[in-house]
């Protein structure tokens, strides 16, 4: 289920000599990267292009070059051919090239030989098809089309023209500057976020992954709706850390949606719920699929990262709480129940392991406290092993690190080889401007109006997002649809965030909706419907970023605690509301009228402003006053029809 929906779950399993091998250096990957966080720190061209080798000859060595092959042919998918071999060679010739020849390369500013040409073209082809076997195609050709408009911008059309890029300029900028393959977004793989991959490998092999479920279960399972609830809590911390919606839509989803489905819920929705919740999990502090790091060095001006986690916080929220909101809603309306108290754990057992939780503590902590996020990364890891070490169930022996540290360099290649191809996309914005040309279309095309810019920037996200990992995903939408609000004086992490948002819900906005697709998967609907309901359930994703964009108090900015309370406890109320007008009850079925005015309401609620909250706790209250009478003469009618 995990390889049909997910590309970097389609993993070839070797065994003997070649098996060993691949071991080998998926070991080399983690500890090398242990080392240069640790010990030494190698020039940035260097590091990155060992980062790259080690990724790209593992990306032809695990994932075969299509997945899609007749039954007879089954076998053939898990060997190696001499063509992956020859591949894997040769990525391991690009990742050595900069470290044998930095002396040269540096000397000659720039001049390129016919051997560093050579060498140029092969890095972006072995890029260009390592992701596509690794992560899939949409990137791939977003990645394509780039480099083709870089040559061909003399004959684009209207205001995307351009003098055109020579073959020389483009290989010099794709890999022997900065500004391409070995540019930011592999910088921060190579460095923060192969660390916190580790982290969470490490984390699952303390088990930490079932006790998310398990407390989940604990506190949530008997309410009203119970197992729903238990998807959206557990997803939303297995999500932070995943960075992967469609990965943890099927490792939680297998545990959650049969829950659901057993409890009364249709196959649509309870798919749904896991979807929304998965996605949800990477706009989730405090590592938000590992995009906060990235954000850091895009947005740059001394930016933190604690800035980006407390902005970040309140509308993440508000997203969990209109899933849970809506799936109680709708629990409530087609009389569902919560498990019963044998289908439930010993919650008493379940809170001694408590303290399975403190890696994920410390992490926040040490981030909080400004310490460099390489330093929190390495300290959550030791954390991990020190937890793990306290009962013997979940002590780890030498076998268990070497898996970990396995695993970790395995979940990394995608991570790696994604960033490396939208790299190729920064480069080519960079020597085009195409940034500032798409946010000059944009605003064109809304007629300067903010709210037109808006929407289309939207629409850009979800399209450029569709079947990108959530960091690439982020690297794509910050080059080409931010610049169109920075155009407009939007504050940086407002605009930021806003793409980010648009960039990661396209994982449940039909048509292309991979998270929800999988969810249908793992409970038989219908991958379409399941898809409509993921978007209904994730309206605040929809809503949120329109208003922080309007009014960036909603992100904590420029804010007092006593301003946040309030902006917190309207905007909780406002996501009920809003709950009530998609799933249409409250405490009773709503009136199509009421539904109107629910979601009018709601939004005013959201919204941080003093005269919208007032009007909008107004309607609000008159309309729990209204659900409430209606609800009591009702049941104060039954008994009297029953005695009749």
């Amino acid at each position: 289920m995990m390889a049909k929906y997910d590309p970097e779950a389609g993993f070839r399993r070797l065994t003997g000599i070649l098996g060993w091998i691949v071991t080998i250096l998926l070991l080399s990957f983690s500890l090398y990267q242990l080392y240069t966080s640790t010990l030494d720190r190698f020039s940035p061209q260097v590091h990155r292009s060992i980062h790259l080798g080690f990724a790209l000859s593992l990306a032809f060595l695990l994932f075969p070059a299509s997945k899609k092959k007749k039954a007879k042919d089954a076998k053939r998918k898990f060997q190696i051919t001499w063509l992956d071999g020859l591949l894997a060679s040769l990525s391991v010739v690009v990742g050595l090239y900069w470290p044998f020849n930095i002396n040269e390369l540096v000397q000659r500013v720039g001049r390129l030989e016919t051997m560093d040409l050579l060498v140029g073209v092969l890095a972006i082809v072995l890029v260009l098809e390592a992701t596509r076997r690794v992560v899939g195609l949409p990137i791939t050709i977003i990645a394509v089309v780039f480099l083709s408009y870089a040559y061909l911008g003399p004959i684009m059309p209207g205001f995307l023209q351009h003098r055109g890029i020579g073959i020389e300029r483009i290989i010099r900028t794709m890999f022997f500057t900065t500004e391409g393959i070995l540019g930011t977004p592999l910088k921060v793989s190579s460095t923060f976020i192969f660390l916190f991959l580790l982290f969470g490998a490490f984390l699952m092999k303390t088990g930490v992954g079932q006790y998310f479920n398990d407390l989940a279960v604990a506190l949530t399972g008997r309410r009203t709706g119970g197992p729903a609830k238990v998807a959206i809590f557990s997803s939303a911390l297995q999500g932070t850390i995943s960075g992967s919606s469609v990965a943890n839509v099927v490792t939680s989803g297998s545990f959650t949606i049969p829950m659901m489905k057993k409890l009364g819920y249709r196959k649509d929705f309870a798919g749904a719920v896991e979807a929304a919740a998965s996605t949800g999990g990477q706009l989730m502090p405090p590592i938000m699929g590992a995009a906060a790091f990235l954000m850091v060095e895009f947005i740059g001006g001394g930016i933190t990262y604690w800035e980006i986690a407390k902005a970040a916080a309140i509308p993440a929220l508000l997203y969990f709480t209109g899933i849970w909101i809506m799936t109680h809603f709708q629990a409530k309306k087609i009389g569902l129940r919560g498990l019963s108290k044998e289908e439930m754990p010993d919650r008493k057992e379940v809170l001694k392991k408590i303290y399975l939780l403190a890696p994920i503590f410390v992490v926040v902590i040490l981030l909080m406290s400004g310490r460099s996020v390489t330093s929190a990364a390495l300290w959550s890891i030791v954390s991990c092993i020190v937890v793990g070490a306290i009962n013997k169930d979940t002590r780890m022996g030498p076998k268990d690190y070497a898996e970990a540290l396995i695993n970790g360099a395995r979940t990394a290649i995608g991570v790696a080889t994604a960033t490396a191809c939208a790299g190729i996309i920064v480069g080519v914005v960079t020597l085009t401007g195409l940034g500032l040309k798409m946010a000059g279309g944009l605003i064109d095309l809304s007629n300067g109006i903010l709210f037109f810019t808006l929407f289309f920037t939207m629409v850009a996200s979800i399209i450029l997002g569709m079947g990108s990992p959530t960091t690439a995903n982020y690297v794509i939408t910050a080059t080409i649809a931010a610049p169109a609000l920075l155009a407009l004086n939007i504050p940086e992490l407002s605009a930021h965030m806003f793409v980010f948002y648009f960039g990661i819900i396209a994982d449940i906005t039909p048509p292309v909706a991979l998270a929800a697709f999988a969810a249908a998967g793992v409970s038989g609907g219908e991958p379409l419907r399941t898809g409509v309901n993921s978007a209904k359930l994730a309206i605040a994703a929809f809503i949120i970023p329109y208003i922080f964009v309007y009014s960036p108090e909603l992100m904590m900015i420029d804010t007092t605690w006593d301003q946040t309370l309030w902006i917190v406890f309207t905007s909780v109320l406002g996501m009920i509301a809003i709950g009530a007008a998609m799933i249409g009850y409250w405490m009773r079925k709503t009136h199509w009228v009421e539904r109107i005015l629910s979601l009018g309401a709601g939004i005013m609620l959201i919204y941080p402003e003093g005269f919208t909250d007032l009007l909008g706790l107004a309607v609000f209250l008159g309309l729990f006053a209204l659900q409430y009478f209606i609800k009591f003469n009702e049941s104060e009618q039954k008994p009297q029809s029953a005695g009749a």
